[in-house]
């Protein structure tokens, strides 16, 4: 097996050499590229603050797989396995509800202490580890707000939060040695048509001002904020929309959180990143796979993805955009769904890099249109299979299906007798 990858990836180094582009810088560029793996995908959304509450503000979880992990043990461990089947070094999205707390604790009395298990984890580990607030399933996300509440009490809570949420952010950044993103997402709206859609707005400006008031270093941390352009609940009017946060993105020098599942279906998700990383910081990419509407199934290679991965290569995005998976799956095994999408966003990310893209960049503005077409039509036919083969033999994971046997093992031994 061995032999055969050895010399399916020499003859396809011949091949990409014969239009220059050459392999081995573009592992070694593959390399450099950490994805932000997200933890909720072994749980479903559950936590460990509330393990029991329902999920709530537009948050919804198909299917009863066996095996949820239920523990901070439990988590660690599935995700521990996961990251063995996946190339590369990478990172882990955390959100608050994932605090390992010695009492009780609220989202508003939330300390970077509350974090050190997850810090000693991926200090064995050898991965970054990035933050969310969580600002759902709560009993004070009130008739549907929260930071953007008509309600001083709900909006004082929140942003008690969101600074607590920062604080454990900074930590991470700190004890890891790499920048740790702080995500906000927050599911405030109307269901029906409201009558005023200005003030909600102003009262959220306000209490995201408050929360990143206190400075940080932003070698340690770094907000970002999504939009979205409706959800469950907020039909109607979501007060945290694309365009507020892109503004609000660029008027306080913070990331602009693109969440791909948060668009109208016929929007191409791609096209947004060169539109705004001439103006912006740069970009947080939430990596999803909508099935008509925000679903949030697992991450598959296909043309949506392809095409957003093509594009930060293409136009030379990656050193500005932090690239974060976000898919939730319990009807199928939820190791496999992590090392499914993550591995999905890594071949669409290597299809992107195995191209002459000066040529392509150099016969455009010569205006060969024929040149380009043909180039990127026979491109989909190389064997890009052979150079992530090869990619996965030198970070020692399994090629091909064999890392499926693994995961069966696992299952196995571990999930069904939980």
């Amino acid at each position: 097996m061995t032999k055969q990858i050895e010399e399916s990836y020499q003859l396809a180094k011949q091949r990409y050499a014969e239009i220059g582009v050459d392999t081995e810088q573009v592992l070694a560029d593959l390399e450099k590229v950490k994805l932000s793996i997200h933890s909720w995908q072994g749980d479903d959304i559950h936590g460990f603050l509330f393990p029991n509450q329902e999920l709530t503000g537009g948050i919804g979880v198909s299917g009863n797989y066996p095996g949820v992990a239920t523990t901070p043990d439990q988590l660690s461990n599935d995700l521990s396995k996961a990251l063995s089947l996946i190339p590369g070094k990478h990172k882990v999205q955390l959100h608050a509800i994932y605090a390992v707390t010695d009492q009780p604790k609220d989202l508003d009395q939330l300390e970077p202490s509350d974090f050190k298990y997850w810090v000693d984890w991926a200090k064995k580990e050898g991965v970054g580890l990035d933050m969310n607030g969580t600002f759902f399933s709560h009993p004070m996300l009130k008739d549907g707000f929260t930071l953007a509440s008509p309600d001083k009490e709900v909006r004082d809570f929140w942003i008690e939060h969101g600074k607590r949420s920062r604080a454990i952010a900074n930590y991470f950044g700190e004890e890891l040695g790499q920048q740790s993103v702080n995500n906000f997402w927050i599911p405030d709206g109307y269901k029906d048509n409201p009558i005023d859609k200005l003030t909600p707005r102003l009262r959220l400006i306000d209490s995201l001002d408050e929360i990143i008031k206190q400075p940080y270093a932003e070698k340690n941390t770094i907000e970002a904020f999504e939009g979205k352009l409706f959800g469950t609940g907020v039909e109607s009017y979501t007060v945290g929309s694309h365009e507020f946060y892109a503004n609000y993105a660029l008027t306080r020098e913070k990331l602009w959180t693109i969440d791909a599942g948060h668009f109208h279906p016929t929007e191409d998700v791609s096209d947004k990143f060169s539109a705004f990383t001439p103006f912006g910081k740069g970009l947080m990419l939430h990596v999803s796979r909508p099935v008509r509407w925000d679903s949030d199934h697992v991450v598959i290679l296909d043309d949506a993805l392809i095409r957003m991965m093509r594009s930060l290569v293409r136009d030379d995005l990656l050193g500005q955009t932090n690239i974060g998976l976000d898919f939730f799956d319990a009807t199928i095994n939820r190791i496999a769904a992590w090392v499914i999408g993550t591995r999905a966003t890594q071949k669409a990310l290597l299809m992107g890099m195995l191209a002459p893209i000066k040529h392509l960049k150099e016969v455009e503005i010569n205006h060969d249109l024929t040149e380009r077409l043909m180039l990127t039509e026979e491109l989909k036919s190389y064997p890009f299979g052979a150079v992530w083969d090869e990619f996965c033999v030198r970070n020692n994971v399994p090629v091909g299906t064999e890392w499926l046997k693994e995961v069966q093992t696992y299952e196995k031994d571990v999930l069904l007798k939980r």
